[in-house]
């Protein structure tokens, strides 16, 4: 199919595109207590060719760019007319200059995941079995589950030599807890998993299960007021977002963030602990075919990289490093136990949580937490927190325990003081 597409570009005398193949094996199952009841398998092919051209304005070189998918079965003819459109509407795309990622043909990249063996239905069950093992408490139970494996073939092919495959596997989905006295609360919890790591997920849902029960005991939010807030999970994957926003090519080239290598973006006058942020490849190429590796993002507050696609990096003049979508943080050295002595608001479930990459100003609504006022531990729920992560970098400790999922590994808890929650 990709010769056809190309055959089509030729005819039309584009020169300067980019093919995207992904073939996707997947299977679904969907869960009612510890009963299936429904399974779906799917094979998927999708293409998405790129256009870009060439245009002049004011005697400035300029690229235009569009993109339009392209069917399995579609023939020249139909794919020379989807690709006349796209390349009429490019004319209305129009950005300063850049060239397209430059490679040559490599070797296939298979997958290293422990799910590379497995057949997707297998992933599914072996990670629905995971939610429902930890099913050992009496009054909380899960209600219902849905587990969703994928394993795809993705190639990037481009008109400046580059072609790229590379194989991915993943199971992620959502599940239910449910406890009925004294009162009725469910409580939706997500899951992303790169490896088949059955344990880890059976751990997140039996603390799922007991944090389940102690919301049906929570009658009232805490009062408003500062405090020092704990946050577990995948919140810090929120949290640590800011600095991979911040440092964006494209975020500094619109002039979002004035962020620079070599700067301390953490503050100089910071007596916590210092931040060390790694950007990990989920993959070995991103979609426009750039090589992934590991790459420090910043070192003890101090920011390495700055990372991006091939244009707006070359409108900085650095290399493009790829887009990345998963964040190694390195841990502190105070345990969890150390942390929970000190008075402090310790929320494991919002009904929302944002971090805002532009004012640092990160805010939830409470689902649950732990208010603990120095001798006595209460279940909270209702209230809202609204900190600012700019004042609270300074101060912030991380725990020594670690926490991992498909997009973050890194501390379990982070240690936020003098945050304002809204409550009573």
């Amino acid at each position: 199919m990709i010769e056809k597409i190309k055959a089509a570009l030729a005819a039309e005398k584009i020169e300067n595109w980019t093919v995207n193949e992904t073939v996707s094996r997947s299977a679904e199952c969907f869960f009612v207590r510890r009963h299936m009841d429904l399974k779906r398998t799917a094979d998927l092919t999708d293409y998405s060719v790129g256009v870009f051209r060439e245009l002049y304005r004011d005697g400035v070189k300029q690229l235009g760019s569009s993109s339009v998918p392209v069917y399995p079965g579609q023939s020249v003819e139909e794919i020379r007319a989807a690709l006349r459109e796209a390349l009429y509407a490019a004319g209305f795309a129009v950005n300063p200059w850049y060239d397209l990622p430059s490679g040559q043909k490599e070797p296939h990249a298979p997958s290293a995941s422990g799910f590379a063996s497995m057949e997707p239905e297998e992933m599914a069950r072996l990670m629905g079995g995971a939610i429902f093992a930890a099913e050992t408490e009496k009054e909380s139970f899960i209600n219902s589950a849905e587990v969703f494996a994928v394993k795809s073939s993705c190639r990037v092919v481009n008109s400046n030599g580059v072609d790229v495959s590379w194989d991915t596997c993943e199971v992620n989905g959502e599940y239910v807890t449910q406890c009925l006295e004294p009162r009725d609360v469910e409580i939706h919890h997500h899951f992303s998993f790169r490896e088949p790591d059955a344990k880890s997920l059976t751990k997140d849902v039996r603390r799922a299960l007991s944090e389940t029960k102690d919301r049906a005991l929570a009658e009232r939010p805490p009062k408003g007021g500062r405090y020092t807030v704990l946050l577990t999970g995948d919140h810090l994957r929120e949290i640590f977002n800011y600095y991979v926003s911040r440092a964006s090519a494209g975020a500094v080239y619109h002039h979002y963030s004035d962020y620079a290598r070599g700067r301390d973006v953490q503050g100089e006058d910071t007596v916590g602990d210092r931040l060390t942020v790694e950007l990990t490849a989920a993959a070995p190429y991103d979609q426009e075919g750039i090589p992934l590796t590991d790459r420090t993002l910043m070192e003890k507050g101090v920011l390495r990289t700055l990372h991006g696609g091939a244009r707006f990096s070359q409108y900085l003049g650095i290399e493009p490093t790829g887009s990345y979508r998963s964040i190694r943080v390195a841990s502190g050295e105070t345990p969890m136990a150390e942390m929970k002595k000190r008075p402090h608001l310790r929320v494991v479930t919002f009904s929302d949580f944002q971090m805002n990459a532009m004012s640092g100003h990160f805010a939830g609504e409470i689902r649950l937490a732990y208010l603990f006022d120095g001798e006595t531990v209460t279940p909270v729920t209702g209230g809202s927190v609204n900190g600012d992560l700019l004042k609270a970098q300074k101060d912030l400790l991380l725990s020594k325990e670690r926490y991992s999922s498909s997009a973050y590994d890194g501390p379990m808890a982070v240690l936020l003081p003098d945050v304002a929650v809204a409550g009573e």
